[in-house]
């Protein structure tokens, strides 16, 4: 339209600028010119009004937020991470580093560190989102018949429908199998089994459930230190209170109920604590805890009368020998009915970690056990609010817990592919450990299982001082000093909780073993280079 506008201005303009090119087109009469001035010098008026009614105060600011979400802190996308991005930005740019790449060790997030997708999963969830691929010869079976399941438990038989709150049933039946299976036969509801947005949203569904009361009667959530920031800005967020017990770094990052006691007592005097939380395998630490610390910390929730949570999306990340994973809901069922009937347990579980890595797909479940029969209601609403964990993610979540069996023609590729990610990383745990532990001021305990090493450093005292003059945690300035000279970004030890006086770092093994060798030369080089500059 506006060039229609111009064209018949310029016709005007011109002489025989008509179509027929006869009379010229008479100029606009002068008032009409007159109230484009007029109605110009309004619209410029009103603009200056709204340019000062602009500048009013803001509704929402740092002082009028919620202050709990303020209260919100996650390292392993904190402020170390915010820096890389900028690095990798001026990169792009041209400007010159010690480096040519910034290496994000700092999440564990397979895929992005170069771990290929295991084919059948991806087949399968191809098969779901585009079902005219199940025609295909390219596709086994096998797979076919696992996406023709998942699709007729979807409505209009298709991906992009919502689910049931609680996740597609058929997806819940193969999670109760393999429950049972992974248990040796200890039964498992599905109609315990909840589908999630990965293991963090049923996580943090648990925790708003739990956390109720004021004051001294405000709920307190028992978590390990070091810690997944997981807890610690679900903690936050909620309102409810941080009982911190600590894991024993001497012993290889052990639990020990002692601790757990002291805890407890402690946090009496100013909260409730109603839930204790464990991490196994462990992150940051990697320790997988044995069949009597599982035994010990059950026996401990029921005489507490604490609500369990085990956080278990490592189980299939375990190497070193003589570690094997035990289930909470395992041990707890073998410990006797009076255990088994009352202490009230929820796990989870994700497609983000083990061998599979498939961290976007945002799958996961809890099974949930012993809940007050009037408390099932009140979840399946909370999980009604956000509708239904993604269906992709719901998926990806099956393949994980009904995978190719023997006999099936994917089982062969299946199996070694799973075995060739698992096999790697306890190639990189051991390397990782030895490597850390040759260089001095630096010591790091035995990454049983897992995907992260969690090594103690030694910081000088000048290094110390100029992080307070800088007013940062010394271990966050030991890790932005290492991303600022060599591009490797980890994560302080401080953003995971540690003891007062020790410092650490985490760092993902999921780089290739040829890029990792590089990496920890590289973090060598650099602990031995900042010792000397501030000893």
């Amino acid at each position: 339209m506006l060039r229609l506008l111009s064209a018949a201005r310029r016709g005007a303009a011109r002489p025989g600028g008509g179509r027929g090119g006869g009379e010229r087109r008479p100029r606009l009469p002068q008032p009409a010119r007159e109230g484009a001035a007029s109605w110009s010098s309004a619209a410029e008026a009103s603009a200056v009004k709204l340019n000062e009614k602009a500048s009013r105060e803001k509704i929402l600011t740092l002082e009028s937020m919620n202050p709990y979400v303020k209260a919100v802190e996650y390292a392993v996308r904190g402020p170390i991470v915010l820096k890389a991005g900028e690095i990798e930005k001026e990169l792009r740019k041209g400007i010159k580093k010690p480096f040519t790449e910034v290496i994000k060790a700092n999440i564990g997030d397979a895929h992005a560190m170069g771990q290929r997708p295991i084919t059948f999963l991806r087949q399968v969830v191809a098969l779901c989102t585009y079902p005219n691929l199940l025609d295909s010869p390219s596709f086994p079976e096998d797979a076919k018949k696992r996406a023709r399941r998942i699709l007729q438990g979807c409505g209009g038989n298709s991906l992009g429908a919502y689910s049931a709150s609680q996740g597609i049933n058929c997806i819940r039946e193969d999670v109760a199998s393999y429950i049972e299976r992974r248990d040796g036969g200890v039964p498992a509801d599905p109609d315990n089994i909840y589908l999630t947005t990965g293991a963090s949203d049923g996580i943090a569904t648990i925790l708003k459930i739990l956390v109720s009361g004021g004051g001294k009667s405000r709920t307190g959530v028992m978590i390990p230190i070091p810690q997944y920031p997981l807890y610690s800005a679900a903690i936050s967020e909620l309102g409810a209170i941080q009982v911190n017990y600590y894991l024993d770094e001497e012993n290889c990052w052990s639990l020990d109920v002692n601790e757990l006691r002291r805890s407890l007592n402690e946090a009496k005097a100013y909260c409730h604590p109603k839930v204790l939380c464990i991490i196994n395998p462990g992150n940051p630490t990697g320790q997988v805890q044995n069949r009597k610390c599982i035994e010990d910390v059950i026996h401990f929730a029921w005489e507490e009368k604490l609500f369990l949570l085990a956080d278990e999306v490592y189980q299939d990340n375990v190497y070193s020998e003589g570690c094997q994973f035990h289930s909470f809901k395992k041990i707890l069922y073998e410990m006797g009915p009076e255990y088994y009937n009352n202490v009230e347990l929820a796990s989870f579980h994700s497609t983000s970690k083990g061998y599979m890595g498939e961290c976007g797909y945002r799958g996961g479940y809890m099974e949930v056990i012993n809940l007050h029969p009037e408390m099932k209601g009140q979840l399946v609403k909370l999980l009604s609010v956000r509708i239904c964990s993604p269906v992709s993610g719901q998926a990806a979540m099956d393949i994980v817990v009904n995978p190719p069996v023997p006999g099936e023609e994917s089982y062969s590729q299946f199996i070694k592919e799973k075995e060739s990610v698992l096999n790697n990383l306890a190639k990189k745990a051991k390397l990782t450990e030895d490597m850390f532990n040759k260089v001095p001021g630096v010591h790091c305990n035995p990454l049983q299982g897992a995907m992260y090493a969690f090594p103690r450093i030694f910081i000088p005292a000048k290094a110390i001082e100029e992080a307070k003059a800088h007013k940062m945690a010394p271990d966050m300035l030991y890790c932005m000093k290492l991303l600022e000279e060599t591009g490797i970004c980890v994560v302080p030890g401080s953003g995971f909780g540690q003891r007062e006086g020790s410092y650490h770092f985490r760092m993902t093994i999921l780089p290739p073993i040829e890029k990792l060798k590089i990496l920890l030369e590289k973090m060598k080089d650099f602990h031995i280079k900042f010792l000397e500059k501030y000893a």
